[in-house]
């Protein structure tokens, strides 16, 4: 870790586990945790036992709120639930059912669009206008909307 913090400039790093051998991603954390802004950081969590995500997510929680930030203030946990209600028409072992994959861009936030999540995101960027959209065929495949816009670099 001490070769992350070096190099470009990060004063400190949270680390949350993955979930080797559970998800095509071994459990990417912009599936699970995301910085809405300085000290504030949106969670999910998968409140279902039986849910290979419910023990991973728990962890994540008890890591960020024991968690502080560079200057050491405690961090401000936001919790999302994992949608409970999911369309099946593309439903797999594999489908990547969350929130947190949200992309951030010009005064929106788009958002993958299973439930109730939008007054939550709202509160958690006040500034942005919520567009959640159907991503049922990316999450299929294991993604979101995240996964799908990565950064490009400039040549």
């Amino acid at each position: 870790m001490g070769r992350l913090l070096g190099w470009r400039g990060p004063e400190k790093i949270i680390w949350l586990l993955g979930i080797q051998g559970k998800d095509i991603t071994d459990g990417h954390t912009d599936f699970y945790a995301r910085f809405t802004k300085p000290g504030v950081v949106v969670a999910g969590y998968d409140p279902d036992p039986n849910s290979f995500d419910h023990a991973v997510t728990t962890r994540h929680l008890d890591i960020l709120r024991a968690a502080t930030d560079a200057e050491g203030r405690s961090l401000k946990v936001v919790v999302l639930e994992a949608p409970s209600d999911v369309r099946e028409e593309y439903a797999s072992d594999d489908f990547a059912v969350g929130y947190i994959n949200f992309y951030v861009c010009n005064g929106t936030v788009i958002a993958p669009k299973f439930g109730a999540a939008k007054q939550k995101l709202r509160e958690l960027f006040p500034e942005r206008e919520i567009v959640q959209i159907n991503i049922d065929g990316i999450a299929a495949g294991g993604g979101g909307i995240h996964c799908t816009t990565q950064q490009e670099p400039v040549a």
